[in-house]
């Protein structure tokens, strides 16, 4: 690790990244978030490099749910947990995007997983689905509070290696900018329409696949996370409509959530939330 990424690694307070007064903390803990994180990996499946590195060196086909889980797990440790937790996970990025490089047999283009230009097309998937299906699904934030989203996970951009020179988008208005400046480099390769096919019909154990309704409830919320997609995306992957309208999507996006809304606090939300908050409890007693 280079001596900017090891200061900034080091610049986390012990208390961690965010505070519970940070606009991630509000998204990051909305229920929408798992609709979101689909919507997220579609998404940046479209930019043929990203997805070249996710073909060649994840194990995604084999171990769909423990990517999900360590995706998961990154985002809560960032979040919510202490200056520790956040050191680790950042510090095992690190690592993993040292020795992820190749060729992109789509384009022929090399690619490197710590490349800067890589690093903020994944940031931005990211953010932007977060943002977008979480507003779409009901949760309540001002224009400002969106903006101030986004200029806070700028500093988690740098914190994976995006270099102080490289612009990272801070607004909303910058992030639509970003996204209209990329799309001449997307391309929906043969590995991302493999990944998109993948999503919808993930492995499931074979209890749950035959004594519940899991397989057909997943791919009814990936369906749903393919909708609200943005329509350039959409039409990228050769599926415009899909089989509801925009509208339609932000209200089936609201139902989900809102029945994820009265599940208890226990079963939907994770564990470093949890403990996050018993920590900062403590602290104000």
């Amino acid at each position: 690790m280079d001596e900017r990424l090891a200061a900034g690694l080091r610049g986390i307070p012990d208390e961690g990244v965010f505070t519970p007064e940070s606009v991630s903390w509000r998204v990051h803990a909305d229920p929408a978030m798992g609709l979101a994180g689909l919507r997220a990996l579609m998404l940046q499946a479209l930019h043929p490099l990203a997805m070249a590195g996710v073909a060649e060196h994840s194990a995604y086909r084999e171990d769909p749910w423990g990517r999900l889980y360590r995706t998961a797990f990154f985002i809560g440790a960032v979040t919510y947990g202490t200056g520790d937790e956040a050191r680790e996970v950042l510090e095992r990025v690190h690592r993993v995007h040292r020795r992820v490089r190749g060729t992109d047999p789509a384009t022929g283009r090399p690619y490197r997983a710590d490349d800067p230009d890589l690093l903020v097309w994944v940031h931005c998937s990211e953010v932007a689905s977060f943002l977008d299906v979480v507003r779409r699904a009901g949760l309540r934030l001002t224009d400002g509070e969106a903006d101030a989203y986004l200029r806070e996970q700028a500093a988690v951009a740098r914190l994976v290696g995006v270099p102080p020179h490289h612009p990272v988008p801070e607004s909303t208005a910058s992030l639509d900018g970003y996204f209209r400046q990329v799309r001449p480099e997307l391309l929906a390769t043969p590995a991302a329409r493999a990944a998109l096919r993948f999503a919808f019909v993930p492995p499931f154990p074979a209890l749950a696949r035959w004594a519940t309704p899991v397989r057909p409830a997943w791919c009814g919320l990936a369906a749903l996370a393919f909708a609200l997609l943005p329509g350039w995306a959409r039409r990228m992957y050769g599926l415009p409509g899909w089989t509801v309208t925009d509208l339609a999507a932000t209200a089936e996006a609201r139902v989900v959530r809102a029945g994820l809304l009265r599940l208890p606090g226990g079963l939907r939300e994770g564990p470093h939330l949890v403990a996050a908050r018993r920590r900062w409890a403590a602290v104000a007693r």
